[in-house]
């Protein structure tokens, strides 16, 4: 966090999941006066539905010392908050030669950057010793990460903000739906008009309520996305590092440099074409009540419906098993999230009026980046304020 020596603001934060979480803590840290609104009783959105992955490796170059800060973030609010958060790492998992080959070809092309002491080419053994969760059928091989993290997202996105009214006297008003916002001016549903420096547009993927006109025209993108969780594991089984299938490989932007990797996407819209057809790529964590998180599925735009098709679940449970083995597959509870994807950039973040900030469009990131997105934010609000 940089040093403030700007005057003190009164700090609107407008969404309480976690990129506005992320602001009011930046906000809070530097002295300001903080006031988080969210709309419902509790946080309900795409903040606590998702793997609780903070998912360094699958981050573009660029994005990397933005998803470190918020990694660092993350492991001071497990000490000073009490939230959960534990370093394990991550395995990509090998099982086809093509997905063997991306694998290598990634950890060989970061081998002379700094990038390489965190990654290291296991082998089927080498595998099998870290985790007890990888399938051994036809296991080839992973990739091992050292920078990951898991968070139970329910439990920590909930905490926090009691932990910002203890520690920093943030004022945190559930049940307050925000209708309007101007430069100074903020008006609540129910007719109250408070007066605020500096206010943040938080809301996720409603792109309709506040200031709707700044998403004409933009790449955001809608997403919904399927998940499940396993009831909790019998005898204290834990999985170890979160764990990603080679279908991984073809989601996440850090590996499209692979020439290899067009082979192996290649294969599986020949294959598997149900697979793209869903964007469905399969990965595992476990929170700390020993329940396996699991996922996931991609639909976009018009495709998004308030309907769960079970074929969904179907294809990712039937790629799951192909990659692990669980003590029980019992399913405790099955989900669905919405969320706005910014393809651009990391983040959607504008100005739209003086001091009137949107941030959002962080997509399936948004517990990897959001808490190094608000330092990066705040460090340049106030540069330009200085």
């Amino acid at each position: 966090m940089a040093i403030n020596n700007s005057p003190k603001e009164r700090v609107a934060i407008v969404g309480a999941g976690i990129v506005g979480l992320a602001h009011a803590w930046s906000a809070a840290e530097r002295g300001h006066s903080v006031t988080l609104f969210e709309r419902s009783s509790k946080a309900s959105g795409a903040s606590i539905r998702n793997f609780g992955m903070i998912w360094v490796i699958g981050q573009r170059d660029d994005a990397q010392d933005t998803a470190l800060t918020a990694r660092e973030r993350w492991l001071r609010a497990s000490q000073e908050a009490g939230i959960w958060v534990q370093p394990c790492g991550s395995i990509h998992l090998a099982h086809c030669p093509d997905e063997w080959e991306v694998i290598q070809e990634f950890h060989e092309s970061h081998r002379s950057s700094h990038r390489g002491t965190t990654l290291g080419l296991l082998t089927r053994d080498e595998v099998l010793n870290r985790t007890p969760a990888a399938n051994p059928a036809g296991l080839l091989g992973g990739l091992w990460s050292s920078t990951e993290c898991c968070v139970d997202p329910t439990s920590a996105i909930r905490a926090m903000p009691t932990w910002l009214q203890s520690k920093y006297g943030v004022d945190v008003r559930y049940s307050t739906a925000v209708v309007h916002v101007e430069p100074g001016k903020l008006v609540a549903g129910c007719g109250a008009v408070h007066s605020f420096d500096r206010i943040v547009i938080c809301s996720g993927d409603d792109l309709a309520t506040l200031k709707p006109e700044v998403y004409r025209e933009q790449s955001i993108r809608r997403c919904k996305l399927h998940m499940m969780r396993t009831i909790t594991q019998p005898d204290d089984w834990r999985i170890g590092p979160h764990l990603a299938s080679g279908l991984t490989l073809r989601h996440y932007p850090n590996f499209q440099h692979c020439a290899s990797l067009r082979s192996l996407i290649q294969r599986v819209a020949s294959q598997t074409p149900e697979l793209d057809r869903f964007g469905i790529h399969v990965m595992a964590s476990q929170n700390h009540l020993g329940q396996v998180v699991l996922g996931d599925s991609h639909q976009y735009d018009d495709e998004v419906e308030p309907f769960d098709e079970s074929e969904i679940d179907r294809l990712i449970e039937r790629e799951l098993r192909k990659i692990l083995v669980l003590p029980t597959w019992e399913m405790q509870s099955r989900w669905h999230g919405i969320y706005a994807k910014y393809t651009q950039d990391i983040a959607f973040e504008r100005e739209p009026e003086p001091r009137v900030h949107v941030c959002t469009g962080l997509g399936g990131n948004g517990m990897t980046l959001s808490l190094g997105v608000a330092e990066r934010a705040w460090n340049r609000w106030e540069t330009n304020d200085a």
